[in-house]
């Protein structure tokens, strides 16, 4: 197939072409010539006002909920809801059935990519079938292809797990990703810990938890001289401890959720379900801190915290409820609604550019010659969200018929063009 996008700005610090706007030509895959004008004739032609291209994003934390639990999503599904997000390459959490903690269940992973729109990459688990007690064959994951390890959304609680598990992946500098949470403290908390939480009469989670799992880890880290990335992060204590880690050399980044930015437990009033997430939503003010946190450098990247849950999973009282929502097909434009001051390449940093620096990705570079994975946006572009539309399997998500500002216009893969609704 042949691809020619027209006048697109280039948004790639590892390119010579960075920041100037031009045609792309495209030919089986593979950039032929990137050039101010180009009048090559091609299969399909990509036009679009304000239109941005950029090497593909990636999302570092999702469930494809497959094999195991596939009434809620499938690898076909998924794959498709991120390719409408302008994801290419997509981190799935070993919390299936069976769990991701063997070369086998990595490989199977690996091998489905060649049917879908975006690449898979498998997470190992950390240990044995996510009990925390015994640790996987990590290395053996490696091998077979796991991008990172962790838990998924049962964090490491043993410190004496961990620092064996960190030690080790260092043999070949592999990552540990890890929500952070003290399960022992409120382990019945099912929101922030604070006035709503009282008024609703729901059981609350403090942030120390969050916090006393940042700074033992971070502990933990620079005895090892290993790396971690914690996901999720919500308290600004934990940032703070992340701030210092990151002066004095400890290998340690961090992700944060859309949605932490975008709700807080005031938003929990109606008790909709699908704000029921894990962590839990905090308060306006420390929403506020975290898009902060993005300014000024301290957060790495976004992660959707892809969770989706059949109807009869969410449509039950608050506390009964499954934590998560929906995630990939809004993330960007979450994002570019609530910091519209975020430059493209800031924009590209979050999504895509530094989460192929900190887990060792292929790098993607916007020159000639090189694979074409690509991702293409308008920042500007006003829309909604139509959640009846969603091409995930679930619909479990709180923004329908939201207007946002900023949208993935599809993504260019494998030779493939997948263009968003």
């Amino acid at each position: 197939m042949k691809l020619l996008i027209k006048q697109a700005c280039i948004t790639d610090p590892l390119s010579s072409h960075h920041g100037t706007i031009q045609d792309i030509f495209i030919e089986n895959g593979i950039i032929r010539e990137i050039a101010p004008s180009i009048s090559e004739n091609a299969d399909r032609v990509i036009q679009h006002r304000d239109l941005q291209v950029s090497p593909g994003w990636v999302d570092i934390f999702s469930n494809f909920a497959d094999p195991g639990y596939e009434f809620k999503e499938t690898l076909d599904s998924g794959a498709l809801a991120a390719a409408a997000g302008g994801f290419t390459d997509v981190f799935l959490i070993p919390d299936t059935k069976p769990v991701t903690d063997g070369k086998s269940q990595v490989e199977v992973i690996r091998h489905r990519n060649s049917g879908l729109p975006v690449t898979i990459h498998a997470i190992g688990a950390i240990t044995k079938n996510l009990e925390g007690r015994h640790l996987a064959e990590m290395y053996d994951m490696q091998n077979s292809g796991a991008v990172a390890f962790s838990d998924g959304l049962h964090p490491v609680q043993s410190s004496g797990v961990l620092v064996k598990a960190l030690q080790y992946i260092k043999a070949f500098q592999g990552v540990i990703i890890q929500i952070p949470d003290d399960t022992s403290i409120s382990p019945h908390g099912i929101v922030h810990e604070g006035i709503v939480s009282t008024q609703l009469g729901l059981p609350g989670k403090p942030m120390m938890s969050e916090e006393l799992i940042i700074a033992r880890d971070i502990k933990l880290a620079r005895y090892t001289d290993s790396k971690i990335h914690f996901t999720g992060v919500t308290s600004p204590k934990s940032l703070e401890y992340i701030r210092r880690g990151k002066d004095s050399g400890i290998q340690i980044t961090c992700s944060v959720t859309p949605y932490h930015l975008y709700f807080s437990d005031d938003d929990l009033l109606d008790y909709d379900t699908n704000l029921k997430v894990y962590p839990p939503l905090r308060t306006k003010a420390i929403s506020e801190q975290l898009k902060q946190a993005i300014m000024d450098g301290t957060i790495d990247c976004i992660a959707s915290h892809h969770l989706p849950h059949e109807y009869d999973s969410k449509i039950l009282e608050f506390e009964n409820a499954k934590f998560g929502m929906t995630g990939l097909e809004t993330s960007y434009a979450v994002v570019q609604t609530l910091m519209p001051d975020l430059s493209a390449e800031r924009i590209y940093g979050l999504f895509g550019g530094n989460a192929r620096r900190i887990f060792n990705l292929d790098s993607s570079v916007i020159e000639k010659g090189h694979i074409s994975n690509l991702t293409l946006f308008d920042m500007g572009l006003e829309w909604k969200y139509d959640l009846t539309q969603s091409l995930s399997k679930s619909r479990n998500s709180p923004f329908h018929e939201v207007a946002f500002k900023g949208k993935a216009i599809g993504i260019i893969t494998k030779g493939e063009l997948h263009l968003s609704n």
